[in-house]
């Protein structure tokens, strides 16, 4: 490789900017645990009722993380396009050695979302593209003297999850099919009211899963969840680096 006479400023300004960044941040682990339930209420060929809830637990599942809860209509364009709309309620809690919230309280969420799945498969592989935006009312306290959150400002976020499926055995899935299955899921907030995280989630999950029949699956396996906080913490980022174990329950009814 030829060097330039420019090569060494250059790789002392690269290292530079790293070391200084992770000098500004402040990084919370954190071991956790998901159990979730989805489930889809069929009303005709087009039309359904989403409905989840999802059991965020910290260092395992001894404290509450998160408690999330999902409703949403279906429309099905055609087998590979479908479309929702619904209403989230998302309750976090004082978590880990550095809290989300600043007064080290939880915190109420409501949200309204969007969404527009696409599907495709190549071979035996089921691909699977999730685009949702969404509008977050999220809780907060105006001062250490109130008991409960009196603000609600409004924040944007935009969500694009990716994930492969394939299953395990033959070429198709079917009753009695076990699968592997990853996904990879970023979440990006804009809006006047998003503060230092506009950078705000990534999500990395590998999952083993079973599909008894077309109405009932289950899966699991290793989830790691990097969150970016909307504040700082004596002037720095704070990021959490957390890992742990999902479960998934998926009801097709």
């Amino acid at each position: 490789m030829k060097y330039s006479y420019l090569t060494g400023p250059v790789l002392f300004l690269f290292a530079t900017a790293s070391v200084a960044a992770q000098n500004n941040r402040l990084a919370d682990r954190n071991t956790i645990g998901w159990y979730n339930n989805f489930a889809t209420f069929k009303l005709n060929n087009r039309w359904s009722i989403h409905a989840e809830y999802q059991w965020r637990r910290a260092d395992f599942i001894t404290q509450w993380q998160q408690g999330l809860l999902r409703t949403g209509i279906n429309f099905r364009l055609n087998p590979r396009v479908l479309f929702r709309v619904g209403y989230a309620w998302a309750e976090t809690y004082a978590y880990g050695d550095i809290p989300i919230n600043g007064l080290g309280r939880s915190f109420t969420e409501h949200r309204f979302y969007e969404m527009v799945q696409l599907n495709h498969k190549e071979g035996k592989t089921d691909f699977s593209h999730r685009f949702m935006l969404e509008q977050r009312l999220v809780g907060r306290y105006s001062s250490a003297a109130v008991a409960k959150e009196d603000e609600y400002p409004l924040l944007h976020r935009m969500r694009y999850m990716f994930r492969l499926q394939t299953p395990l055995k033959g070429k198709e899935m079917k009753d009695r099919t076990p699968y592997f299955a990853l996904y990879d899921e970023v979440m990006i907030g804009f809006g006047k009211n998003v503060n230092a995280n506009v950078f705000d989630q990534n999500r990395i999950g590998l999952l083993l899963g079973y599909q008894f029949n077309n109405k009932v699956r289950i899966e699991a396996g290793y989830l790691n969840q990097t969150v970016q906080f909307g504040r700082l913490v004596n002037g720095k980022n704070v990021f959490q680096y957390n890992n742990g174990l999902i479960i998934n329950a998926i009801y097709n009814l």
